[in-house]
């Protein structure tokens, strides 16, 4: 059996908290060094809760000699913690955005040294059943792929699985964006279920964008994260066929429409007994995803993050980059743009930026 994975953790916050899990439910994966956080309680919370080692300082960590760290830290002081840790030689997975705005994108990318190893925990396109739909848009099966629409998650997230369905690179896109909010009965948020009735003002963004002869249509409300009454949704098309939620139509000859269904299979229900947890997804007689962590009992998210985790120990061994810090800042800039267009009422064109590699 391979040897653990061993990481450093800085931040003891909610989304931390994903990575102490995962290395919890994997122990024969994944293996914490110790954590650093900014306040003793923090501190003292994590080691009660998680029996993780704490540390002061980030040195103290270094100390371990844990294979790379993650960041989970507010995104105004991610770049400069992650300057520090590639000076120091040190890989990173950066949980958060590497920065606040563009200015501080710019600054850190000047700062950072040119030998830096560093790659940002993009989950989304991870999730089992978006990797499910990724891996059928991929297979050819709906042909050119042109348009998509994505109302799944925000910002850089959204902005992640938008450019893996459409296969754009670092293309500049004109973008139009809306704003407005609508009254929504609150459900569920971090701290659990609601306990009483409560109405409240659900913000939504709605953004077109074009991609050199592809097309986009970002939506979301924050809301979807836990409402229990706001629905994720995706639409992806090519010139051979349509994949809508959990189902795709493609042709396999002119003549011939194939219609498939993606269905979720998972261990533990109606009288299974192989244990409980997520195997995978298939679509007609082909799986699509296959849950590489079974039966560790994981949420889909969760199952993501350790993916992230897992493709970082490659990542050290090969230098194949699977989700770089280039690709994690136009994400961000990108939904930085549709930010802006939204308050302005303006249609906005990217730009090429310092992180953005030289095409020839």
């Amino acid at each position: 059996m391979a040897k653990a994975i061993t990481f450093g953790v800085i931040g003891g916050a909610w989304r931390a908290e994903f990575f102490f899990r995962v290395a919890r439910a994997l122990p024969d994966r994944f293996r914490i060094a110790g954590c650093v956080t900014k306040t003793e309680a923090t501190r003292a919370r994590v080691k009660a809760e998680w029996k993780i080692p704490v540390f002061e300082t980030l040195d103290a960590l270094l100390d371990e000699q844990p294979q790379f760290v993650v960041t989970s830290v507010p995104r105004a002081v991610s770049g400069p913690l992650l300057v520090e840790l590639a000076s120091k030689n040190m890989p990173v997975l950066a949980e958060t955005p590497p920065a606040a705005d563009l200015a501080a994108l710019n600054q850190m990318w000047k700062e950072l040294p040119t030998n830096a190893r560093i790659q940002v925990a993009e989950q989304y396109p991870l999730v089992p059943l978006h990797a499910a739909r990724l891996a059928f848009a991929r297979s050819g099966r709906l042909g050119d792929i042109t348009q998509v629409q994505v109302s799944i998650a925000h910002g850089y997230h959204g902005m992640a699985l938008i450019r893996r369905f459409l296969n754009v690179g670092f293309e500049d896109a004109v973008i139009r964006a809306s704003e407005f909010d609508s009254s929504l009965i609150a459900g569920p948020d971090r701290s659990g279920p609601p306990l009483q009735e409560r109405r409240k003002e659900s913000h939504q963004v709605i953004a077109y964008l074009q991609f050199n002869g592809k097309r986009a249509v970002f939506d979301f409300t924050p809301d979807q994260y836990f409402s229990w009454i706001r629905s994720n949704r995706l639409l992806v098309r090519g010139d051979r066929g349509e994949l809508n939620d959990l189902e795709a139509s493609y042709l396999k000859d002119f003549q011939t429409p194939i219609r498939v269904r993606f269905e979720r299979q998972d261990a533990g229900q109606t009288g299974n007994l192989e244990g409980y947890y997520h195997k995978g997804y298939t679509a007609g007689e082909t799986w699509w995803y296959q849950n590489p962590f079974i039966p560790a009992r994981l949420s889909d998210d969760e199952v993501a993050v350790a993916t992230c985790l897992d493709r970082m120990g490659r990542y050290l061994e090969t230098g194949k980059s699977f989700y770089s810090l280039a690709e994690g800042s136009q994400d961000h800039y990108l939904a930085m743009v549709i930010e802006e267009a939204a308050r302005s009422g303006k249609v906005l064109a990217s730009a090429s930026q310092v992180w953005q590699p030289h095409l020839e």
